[in-house]
């Protein structure tokens, strides 16, 4: 299986699949096609017999800034895309907890928002020294409902899921790990080979073994988050609309272009 798309590219490397981001220029923001891409490359892969591990990441120097803000002001005046957005989330968040093969996250760069959803989706996440998470939902008048709801509380404890949500602040890799969010941090040179020969030692493991594995630990997320999921969700619709959420991504969106480390840092994390 090979694509290339405008925002997203699945590449082989033998029974590897390589799901690249990309929209460098934007730092991986997450457009409307970008989200649609999200929720249907999953069950793509999962059809796709010759794969056996999965490597997400990012093009250029981010893993994703979140979501783009042209997109976050259409949902402001437009309630299809609002109910669209929400069945999207949704569809990501079960097929990534539901995907059959291992997930490794090479995450090159800042994930923030939903990007830091995609990265804690993933089985095995592996960081860039440089490289931070960060779920500013609540920063810019959102509830956290494309994942941080979902995953946090599952990784690390309920204190620091509450302080990371309600402030936004981001957690540098070496925290991540300390916290659990992330397996281990690799220097940026050899981030993508690190991934590469954690998802080949993966696809080399009986498959049947690991996929039931995954599929019992699967059995516990849902069990565990589906409440939390669907009432996250329906509440991040809710704040769509909310005078404070118009008012921060509006003046967010004003603001001249700056270095890709402060745009990430300020991108909203609805994707």
């Amino acid at each position: 299986m090979s694509e290339v798309s405008p925002v997203l590219t699945v590449a082989a490397d033998g029974d590897i699949r390589v799901v690249t981001l990309n929209r460098p220029d934007r730092l991986n923001g997450v457009s409307e096609e970008l989200h649609r891409r999200l929720s249907e490359v999953w069950r793509e892969l999962a059809d796709d017999a010759g794969a056996r591990a999965v490597v997400l990441t990012g093009a250029g120097r981010a893993f994703s800034a979140g979501g783009d803000f042209d997109h976050l002001r259409r949902h402001h005046t437009d309630p299809q895309l609002r109910e669209r957005s929400v069945r999207l989330d949704r569809t990501i968040q079960t097929d990534m907890i539901r995907f059959p093969l291992p997930v490794v996250a090479a995450v090159n760069g800042p994930a923030v928002g939903l990007g830091c959803s995609l990265a804690l989706g993933c089985d095995l996440v592996l960081m860039a020294e440089d490289a931070w998470l960060a779920d500013p939902h609540v920063s810019v008048g959102l509830v956290a409902g494309d994942g941080g709801v979902t995953l946090w509380p599952l990784l690390t404890s309920l204190l620091r899921v509450k302080e990371y949500l309600f402030t936004g602040d981001r957690i540098p890799a070496a925290t991540a790990v300390e916290l659990g969010l992330a397996n281990r941090v690799v220097p940026g040179d050899r981030l993508m080979d690190e991934a590469l020969a954690l998802a080949r030692r993966l696809a080399a493991q009986p498959a049947e073994a690991l996929r039931a594995t995954k599929a019992a630990l699967a059995t516990v997320v849902e069990q565990v988050s589906r409440g939390g999921m669907e009432a996250a969700l329906l509440a991040e619709r809710a704040t769509m609309t909310s005078p404070d959420h118009i008012r921060i991504v509006d003046a967010l969106a004003s603001r001249p272009a700056r270095p890709a480390a402060a745009a990430a840092n300020n991108a909203a994390g609805e994707g």
